[in-house]
């Protein structure tokens, strides 16, 4: 971290609901000068993951996510709890079931100097379903848009064909794009079969030209580089307080030892998610470890096709030969392989403690989830019953496909959910792969088995029903994550209702009964949601967050 003494700025500011210093103090300067204070310039952070694209569309992952909110807002964000707060719309008001107006922040510019108005925003609107070939598309969130039109450059009124109170936790997760930037510089004309006035919307790998990636977040694009880094900017005509650092500069360090190395030789001033094992020594070296518990759920999925259209045939019967029918098709297999996991040796042994054992998609206290939601329990014995009451008295082989550098510990815990699931007769191998290549392999589906997980942007139930269990639907976004094609049409409805139910206590009891009916179903097995760790160089402290994000904006300077 560099750092330039500077004289002491203004007493701290609130931003929309998070009270952040105004140009703090860094130790160097004070043990430089013996007072007065200090700002820092530079930051390097050493990611565990790295973005696959600069475009804020093209992918919806933890670290795009994270990316691209230093760049591109949206009109509204989450604080690190994942409460609702403004950003470039000040206000939201439902003017009747199907109906929102949206106040825009005035006198906001571009990166690059052109004012941000309502056409901005319905150009986004209008983009988001272009982007080809989008491993998991942001398209679910604007599909139910029948209209969006501007009465003014600073008002934005959205018409959904149905009722979406959940309208403003689902744009939290869209940047807004500058349509002059993106080669549209004229009027946009929202339309669902297809808006005009877009000119040529860029493609995703067009991002990585600072030119193209224009928002109106507090930096900007200087370079990034697949595999290497990308580096980031101050951005001189941000609205709000200005960023703290100069220039950040994001290194992906996928393997843990490195990444840990990195921090205490000086390489790098913050990393995400520390080798569990590591933190005493970080700790005891003098450095500052957050932590806190994440709304991204680690969970197996499981192929539950079959037929003609039984995508993964890489299960096999005990003789290794090839099954007629699919196995995972049957829930009483499905228990029995969720029965087989003993989740609290994995949360002890494997995460050191730094997990807690998952039994729904969500940790309570998030909205739509169930206090005491209950885990399955380990239960062998009970799981190779379930197995022969299948037909499946010798077991069968599978293969279970996971990251080996995504999640933290991810191929250690495919190994030993490999080892309770050969116990039971479910003789189980491991196809690890880094998570660029495994998430490729897994979108052409690949396996009939992986691990995987699932952080919900809304911080709400119906973002992960939605996303993983709701029955597939090009149509409607609906399930687009959904690989096992897991259906259950009373799931749909509930979760559908809640979505359109704008009375609150109404709403959560609904996802609440939904969670628990495909619970029962046993459509994938959740193992725990992870406690998110960051670690910080002397004179630096994060500010732990539930989405999992690593912002430079939560990083704070400190005496």
């Amino acid at each position: 971290m560099t750092l330039a003494c500077s004289p002491p700025t203004s007493t701290p500011v609130r931003r929309a609901g998070i009270r952040r210093s105004a140009g703090p103090a860094a130790l160097a300067c004070l043990l430089a000068l013996g007072a007065g204070s200090a700002q820092a310039r530079d930051l390097r952070m050493g990611l565990s993951a790295e973005p696959t694209s600069v475009d804020p569309h093209f992918h919806n992952l933890g670290p795009n996510n994270a990316l691209r909110r230093h760049i591109f807002e949206g009109l509204i964000d989450n604080d690190p709890e994942m409460k609702l707060i403004p950003a470039l719309a000040l206000s939201w008001t439902a003017r009747d079931d199907r109906t929102w107006e949206f106040k825009l922040r005035p006198d906001v510019r571009f990166s690059d100097g052109s004012p941000f108005t309502a056409n901005d925003v319905i150009y986004t609107f209008c983009r988001v379903p272009l982007v080809e070939n989008s491993p998991s598309s942001f398209a679910t969130f604007v599909k139910p848009f029948t209209a969006v039109e501007a009465p003014d450059p600073l008002t934005v009124v959205i018409k959904t064909d149905r009722p979406l109170p959940l309208l403003p936790n689902n744009l939290t997760a869209i940047g807004l794009l500058s349509a002059k930037a993106s080669g549209a510089p004229g009027a946009v004309t929202f339309a669902q079969g297809g808006c005009s006035g877009m000119g040529t919307p860029p493609k995703s790998t067009d991002f990585a030209n600072p030119k193209v990636a224009v928002g109106t977040g507090p930096y900007a694009l200087k370079e990034y580089v697949r595999g290497t880094q990308v580096v980031l900017t101050k951005n001189p005509a941000y609205w709000g307080r200005p960023a703290t650092f100069d220039t950040v500069t994001m290194k992906p360090i996928p393997s843990t030892g490195p990444r840990v190395a990195a921090l205490l030789a000086g390489d790098v001033d913050l990393i995400e998610s520390p080798a569990i094992q590591d933190l005493p020594r970080i700790e005891g070296a003098g450095f500052s470890v957050a932590k806190g518990l994440s709304n991204r759920i680690i969970y197996i999925h499981l192929d539950q096709f079959d037929g003609p259209d039984w995508k993964t045939p890489t299960i096999r019967g005990a003789d290794g030969k090839p099954l007629p029918a699919n196995p995972l098709r049957d829930v009483r297999v499905r228990e029995a392989l969720s029965k087989a996991i003993d989740r609290k040796a994995i949360v002890e042994r494997v995460m050191g403690g730094v997990a807690q054992a998952a039994g729904e998609l969500l940790p309570f206290p998030l909205s739509g989830t169930t206090q005491g939601f209950p885990v399955v329990p380990y239960d062998p014995k009970a799981a190779k019953e379930l197995l022969a009451q299948a037909g499946y008295p010798n077991g069968f082989e599978i293969t279970l496909g996971t990251p080996n550098d995504r999640y933290v510990n991810d191929e250690k815990i495919a190994q030993v959910v490999a080892q309770m699931w050969t116990r039971i007769g479910v003789k189980t191998g491991i196809d690890a792969a880094t998570a660029s290549t495994f998430f490729t392999r897994r979108n052409a589906f690949a396996f009939s088995a992986y691990l995987a997980g699932w952080g919900a942007d809304s911080g709400e139930l119906s973002n992960s029903l939605n996303s993983l269990l709701l029955c597939f639907d090009p149509a409607t976004g609906r399930g687009f994550t959904n690989r096992g094609r897991y259906c259950n049409r009373e799931v749909d409805r509930l979760t559908i209702e809640a979505m359109g139910t704008f009375d609150a206590q109404k709403r959560e009891a609904l996802l609440r009964q939904a969670s628990a009916l495909a619970m029962q179903d046993y459509p994938l097995i959740p193992l725990h949601f992870e406690v998110s760790t960051w670690a910080t160089a002397k004179g630096l402290r994060y500010r732990p967050r539930i989405d999992q994000y690593t912002l430079a904006m939560d990083v704070e300077v400190v005496k």
